[in-house]
């Protein structure tokens, strides 16, 4: 069976899926923001010494790291947001669960990039005089973070892939307007690749973009 590819389905939606896009960078950024910070904290507590901490941390990371990131917007979106906001909001919905989701694999970049020092260094500071936050500030975490800069990468461009999830709460993004597109004409090549092409630039910018990042850094 012949297939005609109609090009006039991308041009028709071209607006819509560019709107998406924005949409898309916009969640995606405020989530890694979100997860950057909260992932921090998460990543030092569990490193942390009191154990309650550190054991509540870990079952925060197993948790997230464990379940489906589907289900966490779905939970998120059908069962955290309207009892806070009192109705639902997907765009809300989807940047707290792709934060959330984020600030669990940031915690464990974090978390490797520090351990990933040579503990001699660590004591070599103290033998100096200095204290517990001079050694973190001047010694660990400068080295770190140039180990941290291509995990980062990685998640962050994960990130903005995964973000094809919040279609299924109805957030009008790339895939939401793809989906539209599929469902009014029957066609399946035309929107799924466009969609593709504006993941892929995105994507590719942004790996190019912490490339460069990390050429800096060293």
């Amino acid at each position: 069976m012949y297939y005609a590819f109609k090009f006039e389905i991308i041009q028709e939606y071209f607006p819509l899926l560019m709107k998406g896009t924005l949409l898309t960078i916009g969640i995606s950024l405020a989530a890694i923001v979100i997860g950057v910070i909260l992932g921090l904290f998460i990543g030092f507590g569990k490193m942390a010494r009191f154990w309650p901490i550190r054991w509540l941390m870990s079952g925060y990371i197993n948790l997230f790291r464990g379940t489906p990131l589907i289900l966490q917007v779905l939970i998120i979106h059908f069962g955290v947001i309207p009892p806070i906001l009192g109705t639902t909001n997907g765009i809300v919905a989807a940047i707290v669960a792709l934060g959330l989701n984020c600030a669990a694999y940031s915690a464990e970049i974090y978390r490797a990039g520090i351990q990933s020092i040579d503990v001699g260094q660590r004591e070599a500071a103290y033998s100096l005089g200095m204290t517990h936050a001079q050694t973190l500030r001047h010694i660990i975490v400068p080295q770190a973070i140039r180990r941290m800069i291509p995990a980062f990468g990685n998640e962050f461009i994960v990130l903005v892939k995964d973000s094809s999830f919040v279609a299924w709460i109805a957030v009008p993004e790339i895939m939401y307007w793809a989906n539209a597109a599929k469902s009014q004409y029957y066609h399946i090549w035309e929107p799924y690749l466009a969609a593709a092409v504006i993941y892929f630039v995105l994507t590719y910018s942004l790996s190019k973009l912490l490339q460069w990042v990390e050429r800096r850094v060293k």
